[in-house]
């Protein structure tokens, strides 16, 4: 194995039993996701619960009842392609293995069942539902491993490919760097979902380059440019203008997310969304 992949699997390891220790994943959700009717809203019942959707289709307020499933679903979902090729050492495809193994850790630590998916252009990997750390570490190193650079992910065909996979309700966490347009809406009628945005903190405070030879990652088509103020501002602009529809897409569908820089200790973010 890679020296640098079983270092980070260390660290991940011993991030999870120190700093983890009491922040169960199970508090992530409320009463279960063992789906058992829809029944229209009563007074008194959680507003939480109402499903907007069906709510809209049939005309008046439903709401989705559970009842407690003792062990957690947990499923990890990483989108790969060439935008994670940013960063030295190429830190943020190192930087999403990092969580997506903290993330694995904490359900086998938990005694929950564990499933990792993450789709590039040319596959998609999977481990069985399962609470062995052979395929926590070994779902851990195809991530690590993948090849990125040069490819281009059909983000739409992907999600629509893992509603069709899981089958049981699950705390659904989602790993990307959400720079391109991602509906989750789908599965977010089914999971409970959790965006994990992956960035490195150049793309979000670039700086003045002047004369630069740019490659994209995806074609590796290059062009000849002046990346000054002017061309940061544009950028910025785009950037923002993605984040917002990004948050508003979260918001309307009751998405918790949470961003983790490449320098960031990842586990301490993650925490976050146990309080």
């Amino acid at each position: 194995m890679n020296t640098a992949l079983k270092a980070l699997q260390l660290k991940a390891r011993h991030q999870v039993y120190t700093l983890l220790s009491g922040h169960n994943l199970s508090k992530l959700h409320g009463e279960g996701y063992d789906f058992s009717e829809l029944r229209e809203y009563q007074m008194g019942d959680d507003i939480r619960k109402i499903n907007w959707t069906i709510s809209a289709k049939l005309g008046y307020p439903y709401i989705k009842e559970l009842h407690a499933n003792r062990e957690l679903s947990v499923v990890v979902a990483a989108f790969m392609d060439a935008s994670l090729y940013f960063g030295q050492g190429n830190a943020k495809q190192e930087k999403l293995t990092e969580v997506a193994t903290i993330l694995g850790y904490a359900a086998q630590q938990n005694n929950d069942l564990f499933t990792g998916i993450h789709y590039t252009q040319e596959q998609t990997h999977t481990t069985p539902p399962t609470k062995q750390l052979y395929h926590i570490e070994q779902f851990s190193q195809a991530l690590y491993g993948a090849s990125v650079l040069h490819t281009a992910l059909d983000h739409s065909a992907a999600i629509q490919d893992l509603f069709k996979r899981l089958h049981k309700p699950s705390l659904l966490f989602i790993l990307s760097d959400f720079l391109e347009e991602m509906d989750l809406s789908l599965l977010s009628q089914k999971h409970e979902v959790i965006a994990v945005i992956i960035r490195d903190r150049e793309e979000e405070v670039p700086k003045k380059l002047g004369e630069v030879t740019l490659s994209h990652p995806q074609d590796d088509k290059k062009m000849d440019t002046y990346f000054g103020q002017r061309s940061i501002e544009k950028y910025l602009a785009r950037l923002k203008e993605n984040d917002e529809k990004l948050s508003e897409h979260f918001a309307h569908y009751d998405i918790r997310s949470v961003k983790i820089f490449t320098d960031d200790e990842a586990v301490s973010k993650l925490v976050g969304l146990f309080v």
